[in-house]
């Protein structure tokens, strides 16, 4: 029997896991980078383990070195979360070689399917070798792991050979393991996945299907369980297929088969041997915990002959500190708060949030900018949807930019309101209007520039005060916000037209605009941003600092990270033309392109391969050509 549990992982998954584990009575052992020294799994875990350094590589990619810390800190077992060496087989059987448990499938089912190439040779597909004109769209795509890193669309010949150079090294970074390959790109279908569970005796599960078809950059963003809106037909052949997967590499454990639907048709794509991500909306929908059975099954315990009946609708959606309006780029800072409050009674919709953060941790650089994960189950979809979105629009989400209000809005829009237009190009139709600031955005300036005056504690404009008869000014992104503060206490709101302010204190503000009254939760924190209930605010000066100006052309790192590469031969002097490729980021363990904002003249690179920035840090400038 297992006793003590080391999770070869971090964040989410390893809070997660440690969960079933205190329920189950067993101890737990955590590992953690010299980036993650506080975090949150640190702090849930009986007992940690140093991996010294903080890149991936150096730490949680270092099977050896995980292997050392079980057997340091008394673990009898190793469960390995998902991503990093979750399905990698040399890790799974050097854990086994020491005579620890491995909790996850045997080594040999790991290597048939780990790798997507192999994995499609089993199921009788074959990748692309020599790609011509008339087999584009291609998807470039990693061999090992999952998540969307190592993954390009090539819509072009001529950007094939650079998009694989892009994918391997991001591949190598997230995996350790740079192996890509090229598929067909079918584009305009669904996501659909089927969950299989396994054990030592031969019973395999089929628990249901998943619809993750709302992804960006190839990573996924919303899931729900069942997939919504399939014919009867379709789904026994996913559950056939699927066991049959299982069946043919002898599979033990949890995992996951992954389809493309397109034209009434299910297409192949891989088999995930490990839990997935959205594992949460297939325990809510059959009432299982699929870490208790996973540890059952590595005990060598039995399944029951049948999986139990689903239940309901369950919507999981990731929240990212992330800014989709921006290219999705990654965003790091403290996490001022995280909360999420639940107004429901007995009988309402059940929430369940799994989250790797607290309130004051920090969100680091090296690693997947995942925040949490917020999960709805209601009997039907559309109580489920309408639940998820009033939670996350009313959560205490402060600090770093998040994709909060884009989940939001995507819940709520009918394309996914509608079963029958979910797609994998949501987002590709949709973003543009779904990354607009919200309305109200300008009603939620004014409650910070009042409750700012009512604390007198404005950054900017503070000495206009005396000067009543004078309107006194605070900007918000945006948003400039007008008003005078009366002789008998209280504001008069001058812009924008229409607001009245009904009463003002620093943290909370009340405004009547047309008619209607609402109240405002104001919190503002030193780096210069305001919190206004669902609302980000960045604090403005009326006038700019000319020594914060920068010359035209200049290229600023877009979040803090890594310089991985220049573009070969690029150098001061060289003509390049918009759009095209100078030098790449990596952070939060995907690359980031960095391109010529107009044709014209490299007149300074700055960025050096290695390179640590900050955000804002001058990469490089491009003086643009006369017209």
């Amino acid at each position: 029997m297992i006793s003590t549990v080391l999770v070869a992982n971090r964040g989410e998954i390893a809070c997660r896991v440690f969960r079933t584990c205190r329920e189950l009575g067993l101890a737990t052992v955590a590992v953690y980078s010299d980036a993650d020294a506080s975090a949150l799994h640190v702090r849930e875990a009986d007992a940690a383990v140093r991996l010294p350094g903080s890149a991936p590589a150096e730490t949680y990619l270092r099977g050896d070195l995980i292997v050392k810390a079980a057997l340091a800190a008394g673990a009898d077992a190793v469960h390995p979360g998902y991503g990093f060496l979750s399905e990698n087989a040399e890790f799974a059987a050097a854990v086994a070689d020491v005579g620890l448990v491995w909790i996850g499938p045997p080594p040999a089912a790991i290597e048939a399917m780990a790798s997507k190439t192999r994995a499609k040779e089993l199921m009788g597909l074959a990748p692309l070798t020599d790609v011509t004109e008339a087999d584009l769209p291609v998807l470039v795509k990693a061999a090992a792991g999952g998540g969307g890193r190592g993954m390009r669309v090539v819509r072009e010949l001529s950007a094939l050979e650079s998009e694989l150079t892009a994918a391997r090294a991001e591949a190598l970074s997230a995996f350790g393991d740079g192996e890509v390959f090229v598929e067909p790109y079918v584009e305009g279908g669904r996501h659909v996945e089927v969950q299989v569970l396994a054990d030592t005796h031969g019973t395999v599960w089929t628990l249901g299907t998943r619809d993750c078809s709302l992804q960006r950059r190839h990573q996924k963003v919303i899931e729900e369980a069942p997939a919504p809106g399939l014919p009867a037909r379709l789904v026994e052949e996913l559950y056939e297929r699927s066991a049959a997967a299982a069946k043919a590499v002898g599979y033990v454990g949890a995992g996951t088969v992954e389809f493309l639907v397109a034209d009434g048709r299910a297409h192949f794509l891989e088999m995930n041997t490990r839990l997935q991500v959205e594992h949460p909306v297939t325990e809510e929908v059959y009432g299982v915990d699929l870490v208790a059975l996973q540890i059952a099954v590595a005990e060598g315990e039995r399944l029951p002959a049948g999986a139990p009946a689903p239940r309901g609708h369950a919507v999981e959606a990731r929240l990212y500190a992330e800014d989709p309006a921006t290219g999705w780029t990654p965003q790091t800072g403290v996490l001022h708060a995280l909360e999420f409050h639940d107004r429901r009674s007995a009988d309402a919709p059940r929430v369940r949030v799994d989250s790797g953060y607290a309130s004051g941790d920090t969100v680091p650089v090296h690693y997947d900018a995942m925040l949490a994960k917020v999960v709805v189950h209601a009997p039907s979809r559309a109580a489920a949807v309408r639940k998820l979105a009033d939670v996350l629009e009313r959560a205490a989400v402060h600090g770093p930019v998040t994709n909060r209000d884009l989940l939001v809005a995507s819940l709520r829009h009918p394309e996914f309101q509608d079963p029958g237009r979910l797609g994998t190009g949501f987002y590709g139709r949709n973003l543009d209007a779904l990354a607009r600031p919200r309305d109200g955005e300008a009603y939620a300036a004014v409650a910070a520039a009042l409750a700012d005056a009512a604390g007198s504690t404005g950054r900017f404009g503070g000495g206009w005060r005396n000067v009543r008869s004078q309107d006194q000014v605070r900007v918000y992104g945006a948003h400039e916000v007008r008003y005078r503060p009366l002789r008998g206490g209280g504001f008069t709101v001058t812009a924008p037209e229409g607001v009245r302010a009904v009463a003002a204190a620093p943290d909370r503000v009340r405004l009547e605009v047309d008619g209607v009254v609402r109240d405002f939760d104001v919190a503002r924190y030193p780096e210069g941003t305001v919190h206004v209930g669902p609302y980000r605010l960045t604090v403005r000066p009326r006038f700019t600092d000319p020594r914060e100006q920068t010359a035209p052309g200049s290229l600023l790192a877009p979040m803090p990270g890594t310089v991985v590469r220049v573009a070969d031969g690029l150098a001061v002097g060289d003509q390049v033309v918009a759009g095209q490729p100078l030098l790449w980021l990596e952070a939060m363990k995907m690359e980031h392109r960095i391109t010529a904002p107009a044709s014209g003249t490299l007149t300074a690179l700055h960025a050096v391969p290695g390179r640590q920035v900050e955000v804002g840090a001058l990469l490089a400038v491009v003086q643009e050509d006369p017209q």
